[in-house]
């Protein structure tokens, strides 16, 4: 065999098996879980609100300029919206086609970095597809996935400035300023420190195990011209940021203004430091966000060998796209989860680049977490947690677990007999998401399926009844139920003195005690989050309010 020749399956085989993976994936999201509150239903109902305004300038949440997110993503569901008319659908559709366009430019970018490796392209894109949190962000509305989109625009942005040709600095702007239109001044944290770190990554070291100059020679630059060109492309990322910026906090007022010039970033930014989350916060996670990767030996015995050998430019370039993000990201102490999902290329195109000459396939400890979570799954469906039962609307089915017990076996015993590692994992990881989706799907699936609430509203709301919401409202209705107005979102005493003006009005009210639920006449309930929603008259609202909780 060819010693730079992947052993796995050819790099557009790869490629192909990723796309119809991840269309698998859309399609059971689709078919097993509703849009969830809270973030999927706001962001959804903001783009549903601009759509009725017929303002595309400036998002709107419950009658109110919105100015925690930018537009971009919903620009995307309107776009989808004047084509199919407007629909559940289409918004959940557009997060699997910008990770299907990040894979590709997964792929395209392994062939930048590493022209010489056939086949490794294709394993890049099978790695992103199968891990655990890239799964989960490319079926769910969320911004993270489409700014991976931009981040990886960038990075080819910079490799094509690296090779001297000057459209890579264009390439980089257009990146910067559509990243701040789809999740803010973030973007920048991810593109500069490679560009930044350019002098390490691409100064033309050679690796000891690749004198046979296999290494894309790479010519001496002028840093000078390299980082005036960076700043040019971040003056055009600017341009084009500001040419939305600009006439949205014209239109959406001073408080707006205000919010999306200031307010989004230098406050954001300070408050990041408040130290809510410990330094080490992600550590732990990294094990389930990228599973099964993370957990596999193979990978780093991988790893340590190609060190040992010497870093070679694509790996340097992938270390300075990763490492400087998480470290920032941890020291930054609000953390959440999804904000590491543009690392997830970084770590795909390593782990693919690492493994290229692995010849080895054992898979045991990733697939016996697979078997053991799926053995959780089958004690599950068995009535064998006791506090489960309480915490779910019904028992999950059986088949699920026992699935996935199976395909964990399939996959170590291919494993065993040399099938290749990067296409057997990444059926494990793709497998098992889809199995863990369909087992909960009539478990939780009735506690966030909030539809049916929606249209009991806006079925009030047709008739001029107005319709108030005794808790901090984050617009979740207001799609789902295709609602035209506001409603009124009140909390305490306030809402009691709505109460006495508006006797015709309704209330939904958010009940944690079950035994509060005894005897209430409502017009809708429904199990929700932990507890239950009810949409009852003014009378009975007054009534619960006044009611003591015990």
């Amino acid at each position: 065999m060819n010693p730079l020749q992947t052993p796995d399956i050819s790099g557009r085989g790869a490629l192909l098996l990723s796309l119809l993976l991840l269309a698998a994936l859309a399609v059971v999201a689709l078919l097993t879980r509703p849009l969830a509150p809270i973030d999927e239903t706001r962001y959804v109902s903001a783009a549903w609100e601009m759509w009725l305004r017929g303002d595309f300038l400036v998002p709107f949440k419950n009658g109110e300029p919105y100015s925690h997110k930018p537009p971009f993503m919903f620009w995307m569901f309107h776009a989808g919206w004047a084509v199919f008319g407007v629909n559940d659908w289409w918004p959940r559709l557009v997060l699997p086609l910008f990770s299907a366009g990040s894979m590709l430019l997964t792929y395209l970018l392994a062939r930048r970095l590493w022209p010489e490796r056939a086949g490794l392209d294709g394993q890049a894109a099978l790695v992103l597809v199968s891990m655990l949190m890239w799964i989960v962000f490319s079926t769910t509305v969320m911004f993270d996935v489409l700014l991976t989109f931009w981040v990886l625009l960038g990075m080819h942005g910079v490799l094509v400035a690296a090779a001297g040709k000057r459209r890579g600095f264009v390439m980089l702007g257009i990146a910067i300023g559509m990243g701040v239109l789809t999740k803010g001044p973030v973007i920048l944290l991810n593109l500069l420190p490679i560009a930044v770190l350019a002098p390490w990554w691409h100064s033309p070291r050679q690796a000891p195990s690749l004198t046979n100059g296999s290494e894309p020679s790479t010519d001496r630059m002028h840093w000078g011209r390299w980082f005036g060109g960076v700043g040019l492309a971040l003056l055009l990322g600017t341009a084009i940021a500001l040419a939305w910026a600009l006439p949205a906090g014209m239109a959406g007022g001073e408080a707006y203004r205000n919010a999306i010039f200031w307010g989004q970033t230098a406050d954001r930014m300070v408050d990041s430091f408040a130290h809510q989350r410990p330094v080490w916060w992600y550590l732990p996670l990294l094990p389930v966000m990228l599973f099964p990767w993370f957990v596999w030996p193979g990978l780093w015995q991988a790893l340590a060998r190609h060190w040992r050998e010497g870093l070679d430019r694509g790996t340097r370039f992938c270390l300075a796209w990763m490492l400087p993000v998480f470290l920032a990201f941890s020291f930054i102490s609000g953390k959440q989860p999804h904000y590491l999902v543009p690392l997830f290329p970084a770590f795909a195109l390593l782990t693919a680049r690492v493994l290229a000459e692995r010849t080895s396939a054992r898979l045991g400890l990733p697939a016996l977490l697979a078997a053991l979570l799926g053995g959780a799954l089958i004690l599950a469906a068995s009535g064998q947690f006791a506090s489960l039962s309480g915490q779910v609307e019904q028992l999950p089915p059986l088949w699920p677990g026992a699935l996935l017990v199976l395909l964990a076996l399939a996959v170590w015993l291919a494993g065993q007999r040399g099938f290749p590692a990067v296409p057997g994992l990444a059926v494990l990881g793709v497998g098992m998401l889809v199995l863990l989706q369909f087992a909960a799907m009539r478990s939780i699936e009735p506690l966030y399926n909030i539809k049916p609430m929606a249209l009991a509203i806006g079925q009030l709301q047709e008739k001029g009844v107005p319709v108030a919401n005794a808790a901090k409202y984050h617009a979740q209705y207001q799609f789902l139920g295709r609602l035209e107005r506001p409603l009124v979102a009140l909390q305490g005493i306030e809402l009691t003195q709505w109460l006495a003006a508006h006797p015709e009005a309704y209330v939904v009210m958010y009940i944690k005690e079950p035994q509060r639920l005894v005897g209430i006449n409502a017009r809708y309930q429904q199990k929700y989050r932990g507890g239950a929603a009810v949409l009852v008259d003014a009378k009975t609202a007054a009534a619960l309010l006044a009611a003591p909780v015990n």
